[in-house]
């Protein structure tokens, strides 16, 4: 069993009950008052058979019609009473509901959003999808049933039990017993189907993963014509979801055809034994008006009996959904704020005191391993590295979206650890090479970096991000809408426009994560011109995987499997470092090759030149030697 499986398991009714009672808050009075005008509607549905049969009584027995009609507005009276206090508690129960799913739904995104990566690591984004909506529905139902239904139906059964001996006597026991029995069914059914239940809807994770998997990736699927295996991947999901469904369905189908079956029984035997009794005592030990009670009180036990089991099936349903809201409520994030926090970072200097970290205790290996790294404020720092060297792994310690593992991260001199984390984050502005835009303006998501910045503001950052030229050929500009997940503009523009919104928040470090590689060399450099300019007290670590982005940094941090290989300026590195070497003469191996060509051409152009200059002084001097001896002749 996972460990999130254990967390599940360990989890009481009463903790369950207790955790997501938090949420009711401001609905308490209506979640007490359903409970009470349903009270008070089965007390007087109660109270209408007992006055019917009276009525009927003394019709046999021959009464006055001013008797009946005194019966008959009595009976209205109720049944307006009952009418007014079913739909009060209709009202109230669903504000309530409602109001618990909003409370839910508000406070599991609120939990995820206090997480840290760790956290969100142990659930999958489409399982946390599925918690805040298809599982807060079933929880909203469930809530609706239990304070309406679930307080009708046993409130039904134990008053009408208690009227049927009042109007029937012994003959009532029969009602009795054949509750408990078809109880105790029930809690078998719900033993059966509940391990059930719990497959389901780690199964609905897996399918709404594959979803989203196959709608984000929809260009790659349909660019390698894999359409029709994506359909057999779902099918299998789907169709391994419905045989669970359907096996779980086919033991609580059972519900309804026992309840049938025990509402005949009763009323076969109340027919035959009620009427036997009258017709032999003669009315003395019944009288039709009794037996006329007793089988409404016995449809009315053994209704609620009926409503009772599917409450019970929408219950053994939601509660593993439950469980899983509760999960997300209670889990601990893994990073909080020290006691007594500092809310002000001093500078842009970053130490790494021997640091070593790995993502979760159970990893093989350090995902980074002794790292002895010190950053004066302002400088522009370059980072180099093959793929998998924890490059990001190395940034993200910076603004503390993971705890080193060993030793300690310090920006400004203190501890990351003992800053409030808000603070740090908001004086680290982090670029990422998959960047996000949300749904809104492009105004909108550049004020994320500053949302007081003015227009001005606005346009001078992305005229340093190189962003305003392609905005300014939008029909809208600055005010044109960019589509959930930006898909409407590209790569090279949406990284522009993350920098602008970094660049707007004027940390104290930026940190661009490879966050240029949209964009050709020129923009490139043209940026990190401005961030001089712009930001020139601003610590400046550039991750790249073109040597062309950091040429100009004042070190370069070279990474190797988790480790820092060394730390110097680019000049200094291409003699000294073999990694660093063989990643700029890779890259720049072309153009080097070229430049060595057309020095060779020059070269070959000037020995030419020179050889035919040689030639002319050496005919010069050979005619002045002839001349001179012509001369001497003479």
């Amino acid at each position: 069993m996972s460990n999130k499986e254990s967390t599940l398991s360990d989890l009481s009714l009463i903790q369950v009950a207790k955790t997501l009672g938090k949420s009711i808050r401001e609905h308490k009075k209506d979640s007490l008052r359903a409970p009470l005008y349903v009270t008070g509607e089965v007390i007087i549905e109660c109270a209408i058979p007992f006055i019917t049969s009276q009525l009927i009584n003394d019709m046999q027995d021959g009464t006055e019609m001013k008797t009946i009609a005194t019966y008959g507005a009595i009976l209205a009276a109720l049944a307006l009473l009952s009418l007014f206090c079913g739909v009060r508690a209709g009202v109230a129960c669903s504000v309530a509901s409602t109001g618990l799913a909003r409370n839910l739904r508000h406070d599991m995104f609120a939990a995820i959003q206090r997480f840290s990566f760790s956290n969100i690591d142990r659930f999958s984004t489409n399982s946390l999808v599925t918690r805040l909506t298809t599982d807060t529905q079933n929880v909203q139902m469930a809530y609706m049933q239990l304070i309406r239904s679930a307080v009708r139906s046993p409130l039904m059964i134990v008053f009408a039990a208690v009227m049927a001996f009042v109007s029937g006597g012994p003959m009532a026991i029969l009602y009795v017993v054949i509750s408990l029995l078809l109880g105790v069914a029930l809690i078998g059914i719900a033993r059966v189907v509940m391990p059930i239940f719990r497959r389901i809807f780690r199964k609905y994770d897996k399918l709404n993963e594959s979803v989203e998997e196959n709608v984000s990736g929809i260009r790659v699927v349909k660019s390698f014509v894999r359409e029709d295996h994506e359909k057999k991947k779902f099918m299998r999901a789907s169709g391994d979801l419905f045989h669970d469904f359907w096996g779980a369905e086919r033991i609580l189908a059972w519900n309804q055809p026992l309840m049938t079956f025990a509402v005949d029984v009763i009323y076969a035997f109340v027919i035959f034994f009620g009427s036997k009794t009258i017709i032999t005592s003669v009315g003395a030990d019944m009288q039709v008006g009794q037996m006329s009670a007793l089988i409404t009180y016995g449809f009315s036990m053994l209704i609620s009996l009926m409503m009772l089991s599917m409450i019970f099936v929408i219950i053994t349903m939601s509660e593993e959904s439950a469980r899983r809201i509760c999960e997300v409520l209670i889990e601990e994030p893994d990073l909080k704020n020290p006691d007594d926090p500092i809310y002000e970072v001093k500078d842009g200097s970053i130490d790494f005191n021997n640091v070593s970290f790995r993502y979760n205790e159970s990893a093989d290996r350090m995902a980074l391993a002794d790292v002895d790294l010190h950053i004066r404020s302002g400088e522009v720092i370059g980072v180099i590295g093959g793929t998998g060297s924890s490059k990001s792994t190395l940034i993200q310690l910076i603004s503390r979206l993971y705890d080193a593992t060993e030793g300690t991260v310090m920006v400004g001199g203190t501890d990351v650890r003992d800053y409030d984390m808000d603070t740090l984050r908001n004086e680290v502005a982090v670029v990422l090479q998959r960047n996000v835009l949300f749904s809104g303006t492009i105004k909108d998501n550049l004020r994320w970096g500053n949302k007081d910045a003015t227009d001005e503001e606005i346009i001078e950052a992305c005229k340093l991000a190189q962003a305003d030229e392609f905005v300014q050929r939008f029909p809208e500009k600055y005010d044109t809408y960019i589509e959930q997940g930006g898909t409407n503009v590209s790569g090279g523009q949406k990284q522009r426009l993350c920098i602008a919104r970094a660049l707007l928040k004027k940390p104290k470090i930026l940190i661009l994560d490879d966050s240029t590689s949209a964009v050709d060399t020129k923009t490139d450099k043209s940026i990190r011109a401005g961030f001089r300019s712009y930001i020139p007290q601003t610590t400046k670590i550039i991750i790249a995987q073109r040597t062309s982005s950091v040429e100009d940094a004042d070190r370069i941090i070279v990474m190797d499997n988790g480790r820092i290989d060394a730390v110097d300026t680019p000049d200094n590195l291409l003699r000294t470092n073999a990694i660093y070497r063989e990643i700029y003469q890779t890259q720049n191996k072309a153009s080097h090759d070229e430049k060595m060509d057309e020095v060779g051409d020059g070269l070959k152009d000037f020995n030419e030149a020179l050889a035919e200059r040689n030639k002319e002084l050496v005919s010069a001097l050979g005619e002045e030697s002839n001349d001179k001896g012509v001369t001497s002749n003479e």
